[in-house]
């Protein structure tokens, strides 16, 4: 049941975020910081890569979460880059996307080390 709804939850916020990435954001709200862009991404895509592997931890496949990395990776380029494309209001940055690559980083990185602390 639990797993269920972590593939609920992924696949929501998965949706959601493309949602997000793709129309104009008007009210986001300032942290008060310089680059509070990069702060939202990076945190965007923390919670993208710590749901997928959350869910995937239990997976019989060897690689998984290189496939789940690789695969959110991914998702945030493609964002990127077709955004301005589909919202001209909407502009590709760089920093942006390592933004959005150091959040899945991360993301894994503590998924999955509180996935090992778990089965100890």
């Amino acid at each position: 049941m639990v797993k269920k709804l972590f593939l609920i939850g992924a696949l929501v916020y998965t949706i959601w975020l493309t949602i997000v990435s793709l129309v104009d954001l008007k009210k986001v709200p300032s942290l008060g910081s310089s680059f509070d862009d990069k702060i939202y991404h990076f945190i965007a895509y923390f919670i993208l890569a710590y749901l997928w592997v959350t869910y995937f931890k239990t997976s019989p496949k060897k690689y998984i979460i290189l496939i789940v990395f690789g695969c959110t990776i991914a998702f945030g380029i493609i964002l990127e880059l077709i955004q301005h494309q589909l919202n001209p209001n909407r502009t590709y940055d760089n920093y942006d996307l390592m933004a959005n690559c150091f959040g899945v980083i991360i993301g894994t990185l503590i998924a999955s080390i509180l996935n090992i602390i778990k089965l100890k």
